[in-house]
This record gives structure tokens, sequence and C-alpha cells, in this order.
């Protein structure tokens, strides 16, 4: 009862907030950054040089330049007891030997979230409203909910060095209140040696502009994530260190992991342990300090992958369960 509570609160504080302009810009687009698919969750989300599927829409266009079949994947996500979902479906369709087109579409939401701004009554008829005092007939439901939809395009430049862009389209709502924008994000992955990944991503990379009905706006900074990967392979295992970096200028002070100035750096760390390709186990630590674990499994053309994470800190809000489901379809 008390985290519906707090969530109907933080709903509710948004809304008001919105409408009237207090808005925090450093943390409009922070529903961004959750993440894409069960494999980068249990890595802690050290996931910009590793990317491989069709998730590369969310962590790094250039990824899908390596692509040489088409891409499906499908992710859900719980959190706060089942309060918050999260739902995720991609495609990377290639359109030449060294090209790949990619689309995502995402949502984070929280339903039924009771409305009882219009159900207060007056009892006594004195002309006002009693508090505490409700008419649950008049209580009504709304839903919170963060949409983006991802175009990505993805291109080999040589076959060492890819490079891709992202143009994504954004839409919130609460209650009556909603926002719309349009972002860009560019990225690169090269690959030195045949075992070493090195890859950037610049989100966000012209300021996203989000404007509300209200008639306020918010703005998302640009975010710079940099991340590295090296696979080790003996015998039937497979090794994957991967660590990355979130790198904003957004005056985050004590928030983040690392600050200078307005400059703050977030690290991230994960390993990934492979068995005859077929299964593997994975851990991390998220930028937040969170750990994760998980497990995945190949299916012939499917992967099937799960996540576990906490909340760093308390137990109150419960934990986070992630399962996706990636196949490939050969032409």
């Amino acid at each position: 009862m008390m985290i519906r509570l707090s969530i109907l609160l933080v709903a509710l504080s948004l809304s008001i907030g919105t409408s009237r302009g207090q808005t925090l810009a450093a943390y409009a687009g922070e529903f961004l950054s959750i993440g894409a698919g069960a494999r980068s969750l249990a890595l802690g989300g050290a996931y910009t040089a590793l990317a491989s599927d069709a998730s590369g829409s969310y962590w790094n266009p250039a990824a899908l330049g390596l692509m040489t079949v088409t891409d499906v994947m499908l992710m859900h996500e719980e959190r706060f007891a089942g309060l918050l979902n999260y739902d995720i479906a991609a495609a990377a369709i290639p359109s030449s030997e060294s090209s790949t087109l990619g689309i995502s579409l995402l949502r984070l939401g929280v339903d039924g979230i009771p409305d009882s701004r219009n159900a207060h009554v007056d009892l006594n008829g004195n002309g006002e409203l009693d508090a505490g005092e409700l008419d649950h007939g008049r209580i009504t439901y709304f839903n919170a909910a963060d949409w983006a939809l991802f175009v990505s395009y993805g291109m080999k430049a040589s076959d060492r060095l890819t490079y891709g862009f992202t143009a994504k389209v954004l839409r919130r709502s609460i209650a009556e209140f909603s926002a719309t924008g349009l972002g860009f994000d560019a990225g690169i992955l090269y690959r030195p040696t045949d075992n070493i990944l090195l890859g950037a991503t610049a989100q966000d990379v012209t300021t996203t502009f989000l404007a509300w009905s209200t008639g306020r706006t918010e703005l998302i900074s640009p975010t710079l994530r940099t991340g590295a990967a090296v696979i080790l392979t003996t015998g039937s295992f497979r090794v994957i260190p991967t660590v990355e970096c979130a790198i904003r200028a957004e005056n985050r002070g004590a928030i983040s992991a690392i600050s200078i100035g307005p400059v703050s750096l977030d690290p991230a760390a994960g390993v990934e342990l492979e068995y005859n390709g077929t299964f593997a186990l994975r851990t991390g630590l998220s930028e937040v300090g969170a750990a994760a674990i998980g497990a995945g499994m190949k299916i012939r053309k499917l992967d099937i992958d799960y996540a576990y994470t906490g909340f760093k800190g308390t137990s109150e809000l419960g934990s986070s369960h992630r399962i996706s489901l990636r196949m490939r379809i050969e032409s």
C-alpha cells in the first residue's frame, strides 16, 4: 500500500510541477536510461560496446551495421512489485550487405492510478470539502506512461568500423497532461582486434526538446556513453568482461559517482561467462551502484535471457525482473 501511495504522489506531483513550470531538466530523460534487453541489465548496463542485436537501436546504432540477418527482440520488465511495467519491441532488418535498418518501440508506465481530485465531499453542508472524506464512486483512474519510438540506421565503414544514427520520437503522459519531443543519437563501434570492442554513443546529441500541453518545456541534455569489452575464449568457455561510463553535463553533483563541476561520470561494469555457445551466466554493477545477475540460453535461433536486480540501499521498493526473447530470421 505504501508503494502504491508513493507512486501516486510522485505522479501527481509531476503533473502539478509540469503545469507550474517547475521542471528538473537534468532528469527529464531519465526514463530513457533504464536500458533495453535482459542481457544488458544483467551486465549492469555496460552494453554500448557489446550490443549485437535489435536493441542496438537503443544502445548503439552502429551495432546494426554488423548484422547480416533479420533480428527481432521482445522484452518485459516489472518493477516496484509489478506496479511499473517496462516493455520493448525491436527489429533490425538488413537493407544491404553493409547496412541495417532498426526500429524499436518502448513503453514505461504505471497503469490504473486512482485520481481523487474530484472525489472530495462536503458532508455537513458548510460549503467546505471535508478532509479525508471521499465519494469513492467519483474516483477515476489514469495512466502515467512514457513512450519512445527509435528509428535507426547502421552502416559498415570497414571490417573494423561501423557507425549509425537514430531518430527518436518521445511521448509522455500523466493523466490529462502530455508532452511530445524529438531527439537524435549517433554512435560508432570499432574493433581494433578480433577480441576487443570499443563503442561510443552520443545520446540526445542535439539536445532533445519536450513540449508539454501546459505550454511548458523541458530539455534533455546530451549524454556520452563510452564502453569497451574483451572476448576471451578457452576451450568451450567464453568470458566477456565489459565496462562503460556515462558522461553528462547536468550538474548532478553528489548524485553521481564522480562529479567535476557540472560534469558527472557514472561507470558500470559486468562480466559474462558462456559455455559452448548455448548457456551463459552474467553479473554486473550498474551506474547507480545496483548489483544485477542473470542468465541466458540459446535454442537454435532463439535466445532467452533473464535478469534480476534490486534497488541500492532499500528493500522497500522491491526488485526488478526482466526477460527478453530474441529471434534471428534468415531469408
